[in-house]
């Protein structure tokens, strides 16, 4: 698993995030990502601007779970 830093831009239906994170190389991505159930069942809440964490299984993965709000 790979853990990258991003900011949620938008929130979408179906607690959808498109989130914008930058790789090691400097190039930025737009993800989507939705939130890992630690989130949900504590009732954290993401609203675009957060800065977060986001757990990808491979860097080229354009889907990805939001595991920490900063």
């Amino acid at each position: 698993m790979v853990r990258i830093e991003g900011v949620a831009e938008e929130a979408l239906p179906g607690l959808l995030f498109r989130v914008k994170v930058r790789l090691e190389n400097g190039e930025e991505k737009n993800i989507l990502a939705h939130p890992a159930g630690k989130l949900k069942i504590n009732r954290i809440r993401v609203i675009p601007g957060d800065r977060v964490i986001v757990e990808m299984a491979n860097i080229l993965d354009k889907r990805g779970r939001i595991v920490r709000r900063l």
